[in-house]
């Protein structure tokens, strides 16, 4: 990316976390639910991308992966770049092993709702919602404790 752009997006995003922390709320965590929402997009994006070439379970297995891949990248660089990293290979298997929890949960609830809503089934990203946030809390535990510590 290119860094003109990049260092004014990270300054207002700071900036932001620095304003929610006024209310108690943990930075770390701020951070963490920001980099979800664009795990969020790019889950999504990729659901409806291979929605109909793979089928849905497909898709979602494989939009989870692609989220948790630019998740891990962008916590690594952000949300916990004030802390020691092991290698960046070990880490993404930690993350994505520690993440498995929060992949139950996440995609548990997006599978159970495209089999049982017709609606969730025509409109993926509504379980995609429920699904993320199924699983944040989870994998923001187990990151913060055993992937970026």
């Amino acid at each position: 990316m290119h860094r003109g752009f990049t260092k004014p997006l990270i300054h207002g995003l700071d900036a932001i976390v620095t304003l929610l922390a006024r209310s108690g709320i943990n930075p770390d965590f701020i951070r963490f639910g920001i980099v979800g929402l664009s795990g969020f997009c790019w889950d999504t994006a990729t659901v409806y991308a291979l929605r109909y070439v793979a089928g849905l379970y497909i898709a979602g297995a494989c939009g989870f992966l692609v989220a948790g891949a630019a998740n891990w990248a962008v916590n690594r660089l952000w949300t916990f770049r004030h802390l020691e990293h092991i290698a960046a290979h070990h880490q993404l298997l930690r993350f994505l092993l520690a993440n498995f929890i929060g992949f139950i949960f996440n995609r548990g609830t997006f599978f159970t709702l495209i089999s049982i809503s017709p609606l969730c089934h025509s409109q993926p990203v509504l379980a995609i919602i429920a699904g993320s946030v199924a699983g944040m809390f989870f994998n923001y535990f187990l990151s913060k404790k055993f992937v970026f510590n």
